[in-house]
């Protein structure tokens, strides 16, 4: 499965495939919700442009900063600054809702199905959306958790309001000292818990949501599953990319469907089973409503 179909469309093949996608989503006995950072972009959660200024001028005037992903990975010369940063990253990319309503509108039309949703981004939108959340699977955490950087125990804790305090009280691009978080059991300094290396916490809640993805694939193995990829890239195609090929690959019944600007595709081994649309993801699901 090593060969690429394109999908560059015309206007009458891109109905076609909204009126087969809208047919699996009623007839699937389940769909598997694969989201990337496509999604979240979609539904206005961009790290670049107007929102990066309006939320991180000052930095940028100091730092020469040019998104907000890679000041996440400044070497500030204090906590205090470091913090000042990520909480404001933390509280409008995890704390505030995002701009458009895209998380609801795949709510109303994957609510009401057998649904299971896998995913890399950390903004929490699914729950803030209101998607049952022992169906989600968070596989690279949660801005809204902390945990020790070295780490010298398998546990997270919610940031929320310590989060809202740094925000409340930064100034001159420092948060107080005495906010600065640590671990509660060693003293090391926290770290977010975000899987950037080795260091990653797998918590009792990661293991648990991954058990409850595994059991539901299991219980649907071999049954008409609709694999509804949104939004994904190629940073971490292991994740939800390759799986969702090769499970459409084992099962004949299986359909999967790709939405993503600019780079929806699927291996030519399973393109009759596939439904493919270079389309802005949020667009797509208003035609489909």
């Amino acid at each position: 499965m090593c060969s690429r179909t394109g999908t560059t469309q015309s206007t009458s093949a891109c109905c076609d495939n909204l009126a087969r996608l809208r047919q699996e989503l009623e007839t699937a006995d389940a769909v598997v919700v694969g989201a990337g950072s496509g999604l979240s972009t979609s539904a206005g959660f961009t790290y670049t442009g107007e929102r990066f200024q309006k939320y991180f001028g000052d930095f940028i005037a100091k730092y020469g900063f040019r998104d907000m992903y890679s000041g996440g990975f400044y070497p500030f010369e204090t906590p205090e600054e470091r913090w000042a940063y990520w909480s404001r990253y933390i509280y409008i990319n995890r704390y505030l809702d995002p701009p458009r309503p895209v998380y609801s509108d795949l709510l109303k039309l994957v609510g009401h199905k057998d649904y299971f949703v896998l995913t890399t981004n950390v903004d929490h939108c699914f729950q803030k959306a209101g998607f049952d959340k022992r169906r989600l699977f968070y596989t690279q955490g949660d801005y809204g958790l902390w945990q020790c950087s070295r780490p010298c125990h398998q546990k997270t804790y919610d940031n929320e309001a310590v989060v809202k305090q740094m925000v409340a009280r930064q100034t001159d691009g420092r948060v107080p000292g005495q906010l600065v978080p640590h671990c509660p059991v060693c003293g090391a300094p926290m770290s977010m818990n975000l899987r950037a290396d080795d260091t990653f916490v797998e918590d009792e809640g990661w293991h648990e949501a991954a058990r409850r993805y595994e059991d539901f694939l299991r219980r649907h193995d071999g049954r008409h599953i609709l694999f509804l990829e949104l939004g994904v890239g190629g940073n971490t195609p292991g994740i939800i990319k390759y799986p969702f090929w090769r499970m459409t690959h084992r099962n004949p019944r299986a359909v999967y469907a790709c939405l993503n600007l600019s780079e929806a595709y699927c291996p030519g081994e399973i393109q009759k089973q596939s439904i493919c649309m270079d389309e802005d993801i949020g667009k797509i699901l208003t035609l489909l409503l």
